[in-house]
C-alpha cells in the first residue's frame, strides 16, 4: 500500500504518468501558477492586439504609408506572429514544465521562436538605418529609401531569419559535442534548445551584438545631430524673438525624438542583453543556469515585442491619433474623422 501511494504521488509530478521516461512537471503552488498564467496571457494579448493595431493603422491611413512605416508594419507583423504562434505554447511549457506536442512540433516551435525573434531584432536595425539616413542625410534620403528598396531589405530580413533558424534547429549543428549531455538529461515531454560553445557565440554575435552595435552607433550619431539642431534653434530664439515660437516647437520635437530613441534602445538592451549573455556564457559553465531562470530570460526577450507597439502608441503623435480614431470608431462605436491631420 505504501509503495502504491508512492507511485501515485510520483505520477502526479510527471508530464506523462504512464511513461517511465517522462519528464518531471514543474512543482509550483497553485497561486503561483495562476499568477504566471494571468501575467503571461495579458502579455500575449498586449503583444498580439497592440501590434495588430499598428498594422491596421498603417494599412488604414494613407498618411502613415511610407517606406519607414513599411518597416514598422513588417516589425509589427513579426511581433504579432510571435505573440500568436509562439508565446502561447511557450507559456504552457514555462508554467507546467512539460511539452505535450511531440518532438517535431517542438522543433518547429523552436525554429519559429528563433525566426520571429531574430527578424524582430533585424527590423529594429533597419529602422535605425532608415532614421539615420532621414536625419543625417536628408537630401539623399528620398533617392536612397524607396518602397522597392525597403521591400528588398524586408524580404531579405525575413528570409535570413527563416533559413538561419530552421537550418540550425533541424540540422542539429547547435548540439554537436553535446550528445552525451543531451542523452543524460533528455526525457519524454521536454522541449529544450541547447547551444554548444561555438553556436552560442555565433548566435549572440550575429543576432544581437552586431545589430545592437549598429543600432547604438547610428542612434548616437542621430542624437548628436539632434543636439546640434536644438542648439542652433535655441540660438535663433535668442537672436530673433519673433520666430521664437516656431523654433521652440521644433526644439521640443528634436528633444522628444532624442528621448524616444533612448527609450527604444534602453528597452531593446533591457529585454535581450540578459538572454544573449546567458546563451553565450552558459555552454562554457556546463549549463549551470537553472531552467526557470533561462525561461525568465526568454520571456524578457518576448517582452521587447510587447513593448514595441506601446512605444509607438505613447511616443509617436501620429500613431497616438491613429490608435484613438480606430479604437473610438470600431471598438467604442463613436464616430470619428477617418483622416489624420498633423501640425
Amino acid at each position: 500500500l505504501k509503495t502504491l501511494r508512492t507511485l501515485i504521488c510520483c505520477s502526479v509530478f510527471l508530464c506523462y504518468p504512464l511513461r517511465p521516461d517522462s519528464c518531471l512537471r514543474a512543482h509550483r503552488l497553485t497561486v503561483l501558477k495562476v499568477a504566471m498564467y494571468v501575467f503571461m496571457v495579458l502579455m500575449i494579448l498586449t503583444t498580439v492586439f497592440g501590434n495588430l493595431l499598428v498594422i491596421i493603422s498603417i494599412s488604414h491611413f494613407k498618411q502613415l504609408q511610407s517606406p519607414t512605416h513599411m518597416i514598422v508594419q513588417s516589425l509589427a507583423a513579426c511581433d504579432c506572429l510571435l505573440g500568436s504562434l509562439v508565446m502561447p505554447y511557450s507559456m504552457v511549457r514555462s508554467v507546467e514544465g512539460c511539452w505535450y506536442l511531440g518532438d517535431v512540433v517542438c522543433k518547429v516551435h523552436s525554429s519559429l521562436d528563433m525566426t520571429f525573434s531574430i527578424s524582430s531584432i533585424l527590423h529594429l536595425s533597419l529602422i535605425a538605418i532608415d532614421r539615420y539616413w532621414a536625419i543625417c542625410d536628408p537630401l539623399r534620403y528620398k533617392m536612397r529609401v524607396t518602397n522597392n528598396t525597403v521591400t528588398v531589405f524586408i524580404t531579405f530580413t525575413w528570409l535570413f531569419s527563416f533559413v538561419y533558424s530552421f537550418s540550425v534547429v533541424f540540422t542539429g549543428v547547435n548540439n554537436v559535442g553535446l550528445e552525451e549531455l543531451i542523452l543524460q538529461i533528455s526525457c519524454f515531454g521536454g522541449c529544450v534548445l541547447f547551444f554548444n560553445k561555438e553556436w552560442g557565440l555565433i548566435c549572440a554575435l550575429f543576432v544581437f551584438l552586431i545589430p545592437g552595435t549598429i543600432m547604438s552607433s547610428l542612434y548616437m550619431s542621430i542624437f548628436n545631430v539632434v543636439k546640434k539642431h536644438a542648439k542652433v534653434l535655441s540660438e535663433k530664439v535668442s537672436v530673433a524673438p519673433t520666430v521664437g515660437g516656431n523654433c521652440q516647437t521644433s526644439s521640443q520635437r528634436e528633444r522628444k525624438a532624442a528621448k524616444t530613441l533612448a527609450i527604444v534602445m534602453g528597452v531593446f538592451y533591457l529585454c535581450w542583453l540578459p538572454f544573449f549573455t546567458a546563451t553565450a556564457i552558459d555552454p562554457f559553465l556546463n549549463f549551470v543556469t537553472p531552467v526557470d531562470v533561462f525561461d525568465a530570460l526568454v520571456w524578457f526577450g518576448y517582452f521587447n515585442s510587447t513593448c514595441n507597439p506601446l512605444i509607438y502608441g505613447f511616443f509617436y503623435p501620429r500613431f497616438q491619433k491613429a490608435f484613438k480614431i480606430l479604437i473610438s470608431t470600431y471598438i467604442c462605436g463613436i464616430s470619428e474623422s477617418h483622416t489624420l491631420t498633423f501640425e
